[in-house]
């Protein structure tokens, strides 16, 4: 039996701070919401801007009627009016340069409309793909 006096009781220290308990369990706090776009959104993004290139304005305005009231949605939503507005803008270009095709410039600026729609789908493609905003100069912006 050990006493008070027991050499082999365990012996305190005055300057010994008696053990504690483990403090209580906190759960480890959320990240921060990001608005950063998720790889789906950041995909059709991507799609959409490039399907301009062969439905003109169907698909981008397909994208942006499925998604343009859904808060969470608000980068696809963006970057779909602004594909929108660019092929909207592409087309009233075409239809101008046709007309002109009577005066023969139209014959030129016909091809320089659609090697301009090409090259920004593809610039506004690999943006989009990255998480980043894009927008196409010279648009007009007829959808806000």
């Amino acid at each position: 039996m050990s006493g008070p006096h027991d050499p082999n009781a365990p012996q305190n220290d005055p300057g010994q701070v008696p053990p504690t308990a483990p403090p209580p369990y906190q759960a480890a706090p959320e990240p921060p919401a990001s608005d950063a776009p998720g790889s789906d959104d950041r995909n059709i993004a991507m799609l959409t801007h490039l399907s301009g290139l062969l439905f003109s304005i169907v698909m981008p305005l397909v994208v942006w009627l499925i998604n343009k009231d859904n808060p969470g949605k608000a980068y696809l939503n963006a970057q779909a009016k602004e594909a929108l507005n660019f092929q909207i803008t592409v087309l009233i270009a075409f239809v101008v340069s046709f007309i002109l095709t009577f005066v023969l410039i139209g014959a030129l600026l016909m091809p320089l409309v659609g090697l301009a729609n090409l090259i920004l789908c593809i610039v506004a493609a690999v943006k989009t793909a990255n998480g980043e905003d894009f927008r196409y100069p010279f648009t007009l912006r007829l959808i806000n």
